[in-house]
């Protein structure tokens, strides 16, 4: 059985989303870097960063990051289907998770977290610091739409860990908004993967 660390309306949600599509048995663990409890603690021993999501195996490896758990599950389960057995497509999909990753990640984190990044500024500095990272993370997200939303590793029909993970992702920071003006096939194709039956059930479980 797996043991999942995550927390409400985090990315760990993702996580909990390929692992139901895997049709694996987990244990879900409340906790996070902002939520203080017995949770927590079990957590910084495995993960000093308090990262979630953080996964350990039946085995217990410790797996953190979201691209590389969403790889690892794409292995374990094949008939999941969270990777494409075709390499070149799999490879794709691997551009697809990193881009994710890489990108609106980052930037999300400036925008979560402005005094990380300017510790000394005012508050005018830390605002405008937010307003620029999120214009540069709707433009990334446009970026991903044009890049891969019409690509063959896009399937909202038939959700993988490319869709899984860019259905969790765009909800936070007003990307979901943005790319419905400017990007409104794209923003279908999400609001389909909102109600597969069990992205559905883990997005109602977990706030959402």
């Amino acid at each position: 059985m797996f043991t999942l660390f995550g927390a409400h309306r985090s990315g760990s949600v993702a996580i909990e989303m390929a692992l139901a599509l895997c049709g694996a048995e987990y244990r879900w663990v409340a906790a996070s870097s902002w939520e203080e409890g017995a949770g927590q603690e079990e957590l910084r021993r495995l993960n000093p960063l308090l990262q979630v999501p953080t996964l350990v195996t039946a085995d217990g490896a410790v797996l953190t990051e979201s691209a590389a758990i969403l790889i690892h599950l794409g292995l374990e389960f094949p008939h999941a289907r969270l990777l494409s057995r075709d390499p070149l497509e799999c490879a794709q999909q691997l551009r697809a998770l990193t881009y994710i990753t890489a990108n609106c990640y980052a930037s999300i984190g400036v925008i979560d977290y402005p005094e990380r990044w300017l510790p000394d500024a005012d508050e005018d500095q830390r605002k405008a610091l937010v307003v620029g990272a999120t214009r540069n993370l709707h433009s990334q997200w446009e970026t991903f739409s044009d890049v891969f939303g019409s690509a063959v590793v896009w399937h909202p029909e038939a959700p993988g860990a490319v869709e899984i993970l860019a259905c969790v992702v765009s909800r936070w920071s007003g990307a979901r908004e943005h790319l419905k003006t400017v990007r409104p096939a794209f923003h279908a194709a999400l609001e389909v993967l909102d109600r597969h039956p069990l992205i559905l059930a883990v997005s109602q479980r977990r706030g959402w």
